[in-house]
């Protein structure tokens, strides 16, 4: 593996999954030594803490040192190419993008999108642009539209949890006081599908994913009819893609018992934080059937997978 920036260039996502699961069984001894001597750096430009922490938890499992930064530990970088820089931006992307090269073994960036424009958000986003200048691998820690590291430990959860070989699968919408963007939800669609499985989306009218990730999923906007008979029931906010960054307010999507009762005795998914009482009742995420206790895990365990495959390249 050169980068993990998205899943175009991860031929078999089930199996690079399957190998996460192998390793958190300490299936490679190897593996706690094969950093040795290895810098990872990690660029936080938002706040973060089950990405940062289990980032660096995974790095120093594979003996690497790693160095994170935050957003005020470097300048206030120009993106644009060809920019005259004589206003706020006291170093290009450029520049920064060979510092961090020479320090390091391993670039990981963690960048949201502004939600002002889905081409910049999507096609053009900081990682992209960072990438295109690095000399080192890059790890996408959640960008402009996309969260491939929280898609990949979602994967090794539902695989380590469901053993039907096509469980329904439901990625819902749920209210938040906030703008949220699309990259977790974006990215379980595009996981899940990629691994094979079948999927559900259901949101309100307007909130549908963008054609990219959605790929082949069922969108639904009844919520109580996905529900039934369901066996995952994955639950995030998003913003509208189709017109950008516009919020939707309706506390009937919050996820109840009553809801829950509808499915197949599913399990509950949140890649968290979460908003209690607000996106899920606490009846909810208190219940036996919450794993978002193993979701946590595998944050770990995907971080480490995809450091170790670009290491062993």
């Amino acid at each position: 593996m050169d980068n993990f920036i998205d899943l175009t260039t991860i031929e078999d996502i089930r199996a690079l999954a399957q190998a996460g699961i192998d390793l958190k069984q300490n299936a490679d001894p190897s593996a706690a030594t094969i950093g040795l001597n290895k810098i990872l750096t990690c660029l936080y430009l938002n706040p973060s803490l089950r990405t940062k922490l289990s980032t660096e938890i995974a790095a120093k499992q594979l003996g690497m040192h790693c160095i994170n930064l935050a957003a005020d530990s470097a300048w206030t970088l120009e993106t644009r190419a060809g920019a005259i820089m004589n206003e706020g931006a006291a170093e290009h992307i450029k520049e920064q993008a060979m510092v961090l090269s020479e320090y390091s073994d391993i670039i990981a960036i963690r960048a949201f999108p502004k939600l002002k424009d889905a081409k910049e958000d999507y096609q053009n986003d900081f990682i992209s642009k960072f990438a295109k200048y690095s000399k080192k691998p890059i790890v996408n820690l959640e960008s402009g539209s996309l969260h491939p590291l929280q898609g990949l430990a979602d994967l090794m959860t539902i695989m380590e949890t469901i053993n039907k070989p096509n469980p329904k699968i439901v990625l819902s919408w749920a209210p938040h006081p906030r703008q949220l963007p699309q990259s977790v939800a974006n990215s379980f669609s595009d996981t899940i599908q990629k691994a094979g499985y079948d999927l559900t989306i259901c949101c309100p009218e307007g909130m549908e994913l963008s054609d990219q990730y959605a790929h082949h999923a069922k969108v639904s906007h009844d919520q109580m009819e996905a529900f039934e008979d369901a066996d995952i029931i994955y639950v995030k906010n998003w913003s509208s893609y189709h017109s950008y960054g516009a919020t939707y307010e309706d506390a009937n999507w919050m996820i109840t018992g009553d809801k829950m009762a509808k499915t197949n005795n599913a399990n509950f998914m949140h890649c968290l934080p979460v908003r209690r009482n607000v996106v899920v009742a606490d009846e909810v995420i208190d219940s036996p059937n919450s794993i978002i206790d193993r979701q946590v895990s595998n944050r770990v365990h995907a971080a480490k997978i995809v450091l170790h495959s670009i290491l062993n390249r």
